[in-house]
């Protein structure tokens, strides 16, 4: 029953295969959300850009909403992998807000190539939004709790862990609508750039020693780890 169920959920496909061809589907209809904007863009527009025909497209995705519903699902559900992974790790709390910053930032601008989808929570109907609502809470009290740790170690000079992750994420989620994949700097670039900005402002000077101590090649080893299909940030696009 569960392996039938399986074939009916994709159509047919292999699952892996399907799973990685809405992937693909997905970075190209963020491409094209990003060059013409949610509303003007159809899914003929999509199939083009994907390289598929239009009836080929429904194979995968039965409208926009669908599309633009997997794009912040499947981060969603990337994010909260890597942060589950990243607080049982043995390390301080600033290794740890690092790795959760640059493996956040890494998601929304690589994984799901620069797609602005990521906000556009709006455009979706109540029932769905609930959905990715849940999930976002989940993980933006993870990230809360971790930098309540960090203040209760004396690591972070924090008053308020709500208010400063509000603030973090906030930074990181509204990267989307200014990075451009032809830009200057590459999203591990990027990642790193903010960690390091954001970070600083929470550390004591005991926090500050701790984290000059951290390995860098650790570190992306680590990330590696978290993110295994992702480019390495050395090594550019």
């Amino acid at each position: 029953m569960a392996r039938q169920r399986g074939r009916n959920q994709t159509n047919g496909h292999h699952p892996r295969r399907y799973l990685a061809r809405r992937l693909e589907i997905l970075r190209a209809a963020g491409k094209q959300f990003r060059k013409e904007g949610f509303a003007e863009t159809g899914m003929r527009d999509i199939a083009r850009a994907a390289d598929l025909s239009p009836a080929n497209l429904y194979n995968y995705f039965q409208g926009k909403q669908e599309i633009l519903y997997f794009c912040q699902d499947n981060s969603l559900d990337r994010l909260i992998a890597a942060l589950e992974k990243v607080r049982q790790m043995r390390t301080s709390a600033a290794e740890k807000l690092h790795l959760v910053i640059v493996s956040h930032l890494r998601c929304v601008l690589d994984e799901v190539e620069g797609s602005a989808a990521h906000l556009l929570t709006g455009a979706l109907p109540p029932r769905l939004q609930s959905t990715l609502i849940a999930k976002r809470d989940r993980y933006e009290d993870g990230v809360r709790r971790l930098i309540a740790a960090g203040a209760r170690s004396g690591e972070f000079v924090v008053s308020d862990p709500a208010l400063t992750t509000c603030a973090i994420l906030g930074a990181l989620n509204w990267s989307v609508r200014w990075f451009s994949p032809e830009g200057r700097l590459t999203p591990s670039e990027i990642a790193e750039e903010f960690s390091d900005y954001l970070i600083r402002g929470l550390l004591t000077k005991s926090g500050a020693v701790a984290r000059r101590r951290a390995s860098r090649e650790a570190q992306y080893l680590i990330l590696k780890h978290l993110s295994p299909g992702l480019k390495n940030s050395a090594s550019g696009r």
